[in-house]
């Protein structure tokens, strides 16, 4: 077998863990098919002798190409592929499927992929290659320019983020847990019953300037006025998750991992008393928020 076959491969082999290397950096599934597809670009053209881990290498080589991507992502550029790459390995993309991403994003934690975009790109690679796939923080500091050391901070400060604790007791989480389940399920599946069993009738449901409809009023009260609008304008609920949002359960709408929206919401008895919808890019980066176990 020659280099080249070898290469090809050792490249096929590790596709699977690639693409889910870079699908948790990226957060989006053409992306990390594009991540892939560029990494092969470039190791194609690589002096590939005396690698003893080529699965390794791999990982590192695609790491690069999202470190890369999230920058420019963060800066809002685009770097373009060289179009003078020699050869392609198929890409086994059959086009945009977004069941198929949905469910992707649901095996992964579709909020911790929401968190995972607040963090800066150093900090996610860090969390991700540490945290997710075991790589020594010696191989990750020369991707990130750091020492293992300071490689090391970044992972640990990604992990405060992602995983930051609740002020509330565990129990009260979980009562807030069954309020905002049976919420969501409610909008899905259009149950006007199911949704008014839940809310407070006094609910108040207050939408920023990015959510508020055009000519509609910010603040509705009601459970009953505002229930029949939820259920007709409800196609968003199946992007929406659960998460903790400045420390309370609530629902973050994100399709195809991109924060679109939030929804904040306010408790007692074990009802939803009030409902803050929020939008406005400036408002959601403020937010305080965190992957919830199995959201």
């Amino acid at each position: 077998m020659d280099q080249r076959e070898w290469l090809t491969e050792q490249f096929e082999e590790t596709r699977g863990h690639l693409r889910a290397v870079a699908y948790r950096m990226l957060g989006s599934l053409n992306e990390a098919d594009d991540a892939v597809q560029d990494a092969w670009l470039k190791v194609s053209r690589s002096e590939t002798t005396g690698i003893e881990n080529p699965g390794g290498w791999l990982t590192t080589v695609v790491a690069r190409v999202c470190l890369d991507m999230l920058r420019s992502r963060k800066s809002r550029r685009e770097a373009p592929l060289d179009e003078q790459a020699p050869e392609r390995v198929p890409s086994r993309r059959p086009g945009t499927d977004p069941e198929q991403e949905a469910i992707l994003a649901d095996s992964v934690g579709l909020a911790l992929l929401v968190v995972l975009d607040t963090l800066t790109p150093a900090e996610r690679l860090a969390f991700v290659l540490h945290d997710m796939f075991a790589v020594p923080f010696e191989e990750i500091a020369p991707i990130v320019g750091r020492s293992p050391a300071a490689a090391r901070q970044l992972a640990s400060r990604a992990r405060r983020r992602v995983r930051t604790p609740s002020a509330r007791g565990a129990d009260d989480l979980t009562q807030q847990r069954k309020a905002v389940d049976a919420f969501l399920a409610a909008l899905r599946g259009g149950d006007f019953e199911g949704l008014l069993a839940v809310l407070d009738p006094d609910v108040v449901v207050r939408t920023d300037a990015a959510t508020a409809a055009a000519g509609g009023p910010r603040e509705v009260r009601g459970a009953r006025t505002w229930a029949p609008g939820a259920i007709a304008a409800a196609r968003g609920a199946r992007f929406a998750r659960p998460a903790l949002v400045n420390g309370s359960v609530g629902l973050v709408v994100a399709p195809r991992g991109r924060l679109f929206r939030v929804l904040s919401f306010t408790f007692s008895n074990g009802k939803i008393v009030g409902i803050d919808v929020i939008g406005d890019p400036a408002r959601l980066g403020q937010l305080d928020l965190a992957a919830l176990t199995n959201s």
